[in-house]
């Protein structure tokens, strides 16, 4: 694919940084939308969104960084790159804890704007993996299968063999993955649930999508990437999350339907 998309002037509009931009103000625009519905504060959304996207920008580097601990021990000219190598896990964790911060130090109901906004997360990922396709990074194994993709001029995904396009079904999945968070918001039965969902959603796809891609730059605990390391531990969380926060809730409410029965 194409990553310089066009030029304008001495400025060139890359599809990767493109993506990632749209991705980011779906994300915010999403929320800030939904935030009305669920009697949130959108100003409060922006805030939150930028908080995010500071925290996962870092968090997904840093986690990059340690993948490749090792070579840059053996060359640390190597942290001179700092637009290219990132980790999606680093950027989630960074991006929730960013977040978390913001809403202790605003008093917000953290809560509640996590579950507000995670499924605006899986969308803008939708739309970063799109520009991953563009780039060729993040790129799949080959494959004699039809569905595939060719690269011709890539800087990162090997040129003129047919790859699994692991970019496009992450996607997809992404894409989703927003939809069905979308839909099971209006169902929830506590704050977190929703949140609690997308890990799991999200963990068990990166978990099992792991295993068609092809690239080497990502790391590894034993026989796992350290993207399927991490996603069990994403995993376990949002099975906690979903089950814990539903149950609470639920017993609040017989608490409350009790007292009142009472009075």
């Amino acid at each position: 694919m194409k990553n310089e998309l066009f030029s304008i002037g001495p400025i060139t509009i890359y599809g990767y940084g493109l993506m990632i931009a749209i991705g980011v103000l779906a994300a915010y625009f999403s929320a800030t939308y939904r935030a009305k519905k669920y009697d949130l504060d959108p100003d409060k959304v922006f805030y939150v969104t930028v908080w995010a996207v500071i925290g996962g920008f870092g968090g997904a580097k840093l986690l990059y960084l340690i993948t490749q601990l090792p070579a840059i021990l053996q060359d640390p000219s190597l942290l001179k790159d700092v637009q290219d190598g990132f980790v999606v896990y680093g950027g989630i964790i960074g991006g929730i804890l960013a977040a978390w911060i913001y809403c202790k130090v605003a008093k917000l109901k953290f809560m509640k704007y996590f579950d507000l906004v995670m499924p605006s997360v899986a969308l803008a990922q939708g739309f970063g993996r799109i520009g991953c396709f563009l780039a060729g990074c993040c790129y799949g194994k080959e494959t004699e299968s039809a569905f595939h993709i060719i690269f011709h001029d890539s800087a990162y995904a090997p040129n003129n063999v047919p790859l699994i396009p692991t970019q496009l079904i992450s996607s997809g999945l992404d894409f989703l993955n927003c939809i069905f968070l979308m839909w099971f918001a209006g169902k929830k039965k506590g704050d977190g649930q929703v949140a609690g969902l997308y890990l799991v959603c999200y963990s068990v796809g990166r978990f099992v999508l792991e295993f068609f891609r092809g690239d080497l730059e990502r790391g590894s605990v034993g026989s796992l990437s350290t993207s399927q390391f991490i996603a069990i531990f994403t995993a376990v969380a949002g099975v906690v999350l979903f089950f814990w926060f539903g149950k609470r809730k639920t017993e609040e409410k017989e608490i409350q339907e009790e007292t009142a029965a009472e009075e």
